[in-house]
């Protein structure tokens, strides 16, 4: 009857004791392992801080747990490895490798050898962020491994958008509470984790619904001004003296308008419509184009439209104009706003709805980001943006042209996999760590 007894004891403790050892692995802060990406990767799964054995003598356990502490106790998706300069890490891909492997959008940083360098998912930290912080950390020659790591930190799990992974647990300590608390995480299979993914899934739709309906009413709205200047021209195909270049122009004008509202219909997210204000571009042109033929005036140059509001049509000149407390940069403007600029009055600015009320476009957040993208091209809108709300936001996320400010992106700490942008984490180390590349300090120079 005893044996029996003991019997029945026995298993529940030793399950507690399997929990709690799976508990301890889970809550670890700081993990140590027998060295590559590989093992790197598994260990910042389980926390913000990775050591490889073979570089425990610039950076000791001590030190790594405390930083893995200060970690976790933001809340921040920030991941240190430190490394040592062998073949198992290519400094030229070392970054990207890894944030491939941990497969979690966050912040990454490595110390490899003698060089330091970061990347970071967009949506987590502005790319130019990174290279402001990892340019600050080179030019400060800290001494030690130590005092440089914990100097990033310090800055980048203040800035850093997002939540710790799911997978590193509580933020610090092991107590009842936790182990409880852990022990029903792995008894339920990672529901926990499993519910936390679906829920950011969730209000990502819910986000990209908002951004949509409001991009929508501004689409809307140029369609229709474009409707009406189709109708002001009074253009007849059989009129006299219309030729075949006329009615090319005008039959481009009016599939452009018909592509435009076929597009804005079939719109599901955001980034979709791109393509609806790039026919609309195009159909002015076209317009003008015409005009210019049935006038009997020389053809218009193919420029970009007026920055300060696209139906203006096509722009005629570039001119110098700085937004509220930005720098000058030159823009390009139809003849009416470049007008009102030379007589020291201000542009007629496209203006779009936000929660502040009505304010121009290039001051209203991302969710104008597409709008604007399909008038101006990838390439050129954020230089003319320098200094504005839009601009920042462009040119933090070089992406912009595919996920608009980060509306189809992850948040920071989300299980991504290798779905990210491989120049987010470009750049390598170069021979001693100088050449930091993209994802370094952006050229400003130092090094180690």
């Amino acid at each position: 009857m005893k044996t029996a007894t003991r019997r029945v004891l026995i298993g529940p403790v030793l399950l507690l004791l399997a929990v709690l050892l799976a508990m301890a692995t889970v809550a670890a802060p700081g993990v140590h392992a027998a060295g590559g990406l590989d093992e790197a990767a598994a260990a910042l799964r389980k926390g913000p801080v990775y050591v490889d054995p073979r570089a425990s003598g610039q950076f000791s356990a001590s030190q790594a747990d405390a930083l893995a502490k200060k970690i976790k106790d933001s809340g921040k998706p920030v991941f240190v490895a430190v490394l040592p300069r062998t073949s198992d890490y290519q400094p030229a891909t070392v970054l990207r490798d890894l944030r491939t492997k941990v497969g979690i959008s966050g912040v990454y940083a490595v110390e490899l050898g003698d060089g330091f360098n970061a990347g970071a998912d967009p949506r987590v930290m502005p790319r130019s962020a990174v290279q402001n912080l990892v340019g600050a950390v080179k030019r400060s020659s800290y001494p030690t491994v130590s005092e440089r790591l914990n100097s990033f930190v310090d800055t980048a799990a203040t800035e850093a958008r997002g939540h710790a992974p799911a997978s590193w647990g509580g933020a610090g300590g092991f107590d009842t509470g936790t182990a409880v608390g852990v022990g029903a995480l792995i008894v339920i299979g990672g529901g926990g984790a499993y519910a936390i993914a679906r829920r950011n899934r969730r209000k990502r739709a819910e986000e990209e619904r908002a951004a949509l309906e409001d991009l929508r009413i501004v689409v809307d709205e140029d369609i229709t001004a474009f409707g009406e200047e189709l109708d002001r021209l009074d253009f007849d195909p059989g009129e006299p003296g219309a030729d075949d270049a006329m009615r090319a122009d005008y039959a481009r004008a009016l599939d452009t308008y018909e592509d435009a509202k076929s597009a804005m219909a079939a719109a599901e997210h955001p980034g979709d419509v791109q393509a609806v204000t790039k026919e609309l571009e195009e159909g002015r042109f076209a317009l003008t184009t015409l005009a210019a033929r049935r006038a009997g005036g020389p053809l218009p140059e193919r420029r970009l439209p007026c920055f300060f509001d696209p139906r203006h049509g096509p722009s005629v000149v570039d001119a110098a104009w700085a937004p509220p407390g930005g720098a000058e940069r030159t823009v390009p403007v139809c003849a009416a706003d470049k007008s009102r600029l030379d007589d020291g009055r201000e542009p007629l600015a496209r203006t779009v709805r936000t929660p502040e009320g009505d304010r121009p476009y290039w001051d209203a957040g991302p969710t104008y980001a597409p709008w604007a993208g399909g008038y101006f091209g990838g390439g050129l809108l954020p230089g003319l943006l320098v200094g504005t709300t839009l601009g920042h936001l462009m040119m933090a996320s070089p992406a912009y042209g595919s996920d608009f400010g980060g509306y189809q992106g992850a948040e920071g700490g989300d299980v991504t996999g290798a779905d990210f942008d491989p120049g987010d984490f470009g750049g390598g180390f170069g021979d001693g760590g100088g050449d930091f590349g993209g994802g370094g300090d952006g050229g400003f120079g130092g090094g180690f």
